[in-house]
């Protein structure tokens, strides 16, 4: 957010509001827009007292849809519940997509990855493959992204965080194809200036998903226990969503868990793995 050109000031909580209540109130704001809706930030719109515009979190149509698979929530996407949410101040969507500012000092040079041109140009092609994911229910299984990778023809650059290494070099002694495993190395925005050179993303339902989004990359997106209809798939129509359907367990969480509730993990077991690596390889 600090890169983010539009963004004046950030005042950041570590443990409670009243860290930066101070601050906040010497700003005398005359709105308080609240997307996020809960304790702490009731507590900041109790405490500036003033004008505030709060955003529908829709948990009721969740649990509704979670727990009894009964299907309430609105066929719109959660960017377009946010602007709903200040249309009365005249804001309007440009529709120009999602925004990510990449600071200069994190901006990578892919030709500084090692990864070879694919052709006479020069020109460096590659798929970005997001392995991590918040939640283990979220994440495809560590032989379905081997079988992927050993299908698609460009090199892979694999992504992810520090918990995902023993994982990515597990990917990585047992694939066939040109793959460089990057997690773990790599800092958030270091990742979305890989992705933004990427000639297609992989990814399961995770921010980098959204990043690349806001590049208007094409993207495949893998979905486990989590669903599109929660309105918080990729914010582009350049985006392939692989789901298994049918699954009376699906979704069994607007979240995650750290392991299938049912034992069996259809939702990631059964994926198409085939349509992904077709889908890859256009």
């Amino acid at each position: 957010m600090t890169s983010n050109p539009h963004i004046d000031r950030v005042f950041a909580i570590e443990k409670d509001v009243s860290e930066v209540m101070t601050d906040l109130k010497s700003m005398q704001y005359d709105y308080v827009i609240d997307l996020h809706k809960n304790l702490r930030t009731m507590q900041v719109k109790w405490a500036l007292g003033v004008k505030n515009l709060s955003f529908e979190k829709l948990n009721f149509e969740k649990w509704l849809m979670v727990c009894f698979k009964i299907n309430r929530l609105p066929n719109t996407h959660i960017v377009d519940r946010y602007l709903k949410t200040v249309a009365s101040l005249g804001v309007k969507n440009d529709g120009l997509g999602l925004d990510y500012f990449i600071p200069k000092t994190d901006e990578i040079s892919v030709a500084d990855l090692g990864i070879k041109p694919q052709n006479t140009e020069g020109v460096i092609q590659y798929i970005a493959f997001v392995i991590g994911a918040a939640h283990k229910t979220k994440r495809l299984p560590v032989d379905k992204i081997i079988e992927i990778c050993n299908g698609i023809k460009l090199p892979i650059i694999l992504l992810g965080g520090k918990d995902d290494m023993l994982n990515s070099e597990l990917i990585v002694a047992k694939s066939t194809s040109n793959v460089y495993d990057f997690c773990g190395k790599l800092n958030l925005n270091q990742s979305a200036s890989v992705v933004k050179q990427a000639h297609k993303v992989i990814t399961h339902d995770t921010g980098l998903m959204h990043i690349a989004a806001a590049f208007h990359k094409d993207i495949i997106t893998i979905w486990g226990n989590t669903i599109p209809e929660f309105g918080m798939t990729a914010y582009t129509e350049n985006v392939e969503n692989f789901e298994v359907k049918g699954l009376p367990c699906r979704p069994c969480s607007k979240i995650g868990h750290h392991e299938c509730p049912k034992g069996h993990f259809k939702c990631m077991n059964g994926q198409n793995t085939e349509g992904v690596i077709l889908y890859a390889n256009k």
